[in-house]
């Protein structure tokens, strides 16, 4: 796979950040009066909206932000009834942008598990972009889920059937094929694949 980042060094967007870029131009994205990235905390990810679009709002999966409170909760108090009333009620601050508090409860467990150490500075480095309120009242979606569960659909049911064994070059061949076809773009994918092998004869 290629990669993401862009390396500091180079003066030329990674192929990925020139991908996205293309998509987003086609999508009207730069022309959009309201702006929003929203990611799963990954750096690179971040790194990659700075570069292309400082001025959008850029948000954490909520999800995922539950799913790191809920992995601590499971260490710190394993399978008892506890950990979950624990769990909870950090989701809930989560959701209300209690962050303070949020980072207190997690503070008290830092000396025995390293992990509440690692949700604190989670929170604390991407503090900016869990403003959950804040976003839900100017209208912005906060999960990444119809997104994640568009690419299960698109990749998973056609990749991942009984007995299928890919390489990476067809599987990346075979996706590009459906996601032109799913986004109504197949006939243009074949008119740029002609167009390519002319240039190249």
């Amino acid at each position: 796979m290629e990669s993401a980042a862009t390396p500091d060094t180079s003066p030329h967007l990674s192929d990925f950040a020139a991908r996205v870029q293309r998509e987003a131009s086609r999508r009207g994205f730069t022309e959009a009066l309201r702006q929003v990235v929203l990611g799963d905390g990954a750096t690179w990810i971040w790194n990659t909206a700075t570069e292309l679009f400082p001025q959008a709002t850029q948000i954490l999966d909520r999800f995922h932000a539950k799913e790191h409170l809920g992995e601590v909760g499971k260490v710190i108090y394993g399978d008892r009834p506890e950990g979950q009333a624990w769990i909870d009620a950090r989701c809930e601050e989560l959701d209300k942008g209690h962050l303070k508090s949020l980072v207190h409860a997690l503070r008290s467990h830092i000396g025995q598990h390293k992990e509440a150490r690692e949700c604190i500075q989670y929170i604390w480095r991407n503090r900016r972009r869990m403003r959950y309120p804040q976003f839900e009242k100017q209208g912005f979606c906060t999960s990444t889920g119809v997104v994640e569960s568009g690419c299960k659909i698109v990749v998973g049911t056609r990749l991942k059937r009984a007995g299928m064994h890919w390489t990476v070059k067809g599987a990346n061949a075979i996706i590009a094929l459906r996601c032109s076809k799913l986004s109504g773009r197949f006939q243009d994918f074949w008119e740029r694949r002609s167009e390519r092998k002319q240039v190249a004869a």
